[in-house]
């Protein structure tokens, strides 16, 4: 029997790190949007919420743990990192079975938030891998594109579990949810495991020094080079001058749509399932299209050019939409603003996430690559934890002004040092 390989075929390659993003925007739709929306409208205090979303987020911040080991071991008769993936996608599975034990999330949030830690410790390792494959197996001059189809999975895999799972929270118990959202994974996983990276590779590991070396008969790399490379890589000057950029921006974006959420649900009393629904489902077609023409765009135009014009857009957006706060009660108003808020977060990573790539060095991009994925994390974490506290003393009109003119210094500082190359490319 024939199967794929992803190595022959760009649509084909295309097609599956499209569903593997959906494979990881599922549980990440469930647990931080239908799940926290959720604990919203049941009136669960946004601190306790805020700790539940940082412990679901904690392994990502760490998942720059397993970049170093997944490099070292990278070579097998699978395919370059496809253990790693398979491994991890059968570990996440397993570990959501525990969901079916669950009675009423607001009364298990201990519990609760001690499942979607595990499980993404098992989703962290397998995002570094598909990452990494993906920087090794796709051409420079595809990567834009490869990054639409991936951050296009990533929101259409959110928007479904977002919308779906949320309506049936409140409709079905949990138990079913939880059974419906690991069938899911369970699907996509069965699905890669019948895909080859290249025509020679084994469905299962080899367990023999094929399992050692590549195509070409290279060895997979010791650890003292993995490491050496690593801190060359990350603490470059270029890197850490980016690192700084994102990380502004991607602690900005999770303060402003955590705060902007809480404020619908708790001070304007819309239904939490109504907020997910939105959040998740309205526009996502639309979004998935922009993204895919984005993709395009970059590769064409430089993701330096895309990103530039993305982080403007999302700027005036914050400033306008916080300073016209008294429109919010405008249902149709502050439910827009929610819809096009789908579009910034996918926009912007697809011309973020292939500059990050260009910069990871030969045989170590799954570390470095989730290294710096893990810093993005941590901005979105720590971004969460904040606006929990944040939320005691100060509104979410303000917090969002504050985000938008932070984002607005970042623009002219880059502005008026054009000869700072702050951004690569």
């Amino acid at each position: 029997m024939k199967f794929p390989v992803l190595s022959e075929s760009n649509r084909l390659r295309y097609f599956t790190f499209f569903y593997l993003y959906i494979l990881q925007g599922v549980p990440a739709g469930f647990s931080l949007t239908a799940i926290a929306n959720f604990l919203v409208g049941q009136h669960v205090h946004p601190e306790k919420i805020g700790t539940f979303i940082a412990l679901a987020g904690l392994p990502w911040i760490l998942q720059f743990v397993w970049g170093p080991l997944i490099d070292r071991f990278q070579y097998s008769s699978m395919g370059n990192r496809k253990h790693w993936i398979v491994l991890s996608q059968w570990a996440s599975v397993i570990i959501t079975t525990r969901l079916f034990y669950i009675g009423q999330p607001s009364d298990n949030l201990s519990s609760l938030g001690l499942i979607f830690f595990a499980n993404s410790v098992a989703a962290s390792i397998q995002v570094a891998s598909v990452d990494a494959m993906a920087i090794t197996i796709t051409p420079v001059n595809e990567r834009g594109k490869m990054n639409g189809f991936m951050r296009g999975g990533f929101l259409l895999g959110t928007a479904f579990s977002s919308t779906v799972f949320s309506i049936m929270l409140h409709n079905y118990n949990f138990k079913t949810v939880a059974i419906v959202h690991t069938l899911l994974l369970a699907f996509f996983s069965v699905l890669f495991f019948f895909t080859k990276i290249n025509s020679g590779n084994t469905l299962l590991p080899a367990f023999v020094k094929r399992n050692r070396v590549n195509n070409a008969g290279e060895e997979n790399p010791p650890f003292k080079m993995v490491f050496k490379n690593i801190y060359y890589g990350i603490t470059s000057i270029q890197s850490l001058q980016y690192l700084g950029l994102i990380a502004v921006i991607y602690f900005c974006s999770s303060v402003f749509i955590r705060s902007y959420t809480y404020h619908l649900i708790n001070v304007m009393k819309w239904p939490d399932n109504r907020v997910s629904v939105l959040q998740g489902g309205w526009g996502s077609i639309v979004t998935f299209i922009a993204i895919l023409i984005a993709g395009n765009q970059s590769d064409k135009l430089g993701a330096k050019y895309l990103q530039i014009k993305v982080m403007w857009a999302v700027c005036i957006f914050l400033l306008i939409l916080n300073v016209t706060y008294t429109f919010w009660h405008f249902q149709v108003y502050s439910g827009l603003a929610l819809v096009l808020w789908n579009l910034a977060d996918p926009l912007l990573s697809v011309a973020v996430f292939p500059i990050l790539m260009g910069l990871c060095l030969k045989k170590i991009e799954g570390s470095q690559f989730t290294t710096y994925l893990a810093i993005i994390n941590l901005c979105d974490v720590f971004g969460s934890y904040v606006t929990g506290w944040s939320l005691n003393v100060t509104s979410a009109p303000v917090l969002g002004l504050l985000c938008g003119l932070c984002l607005l210094g970042v623009l002219i500082f880059i502005k008026v040092n054009k000869n700072y190359s702050v951004i690569p490319g």
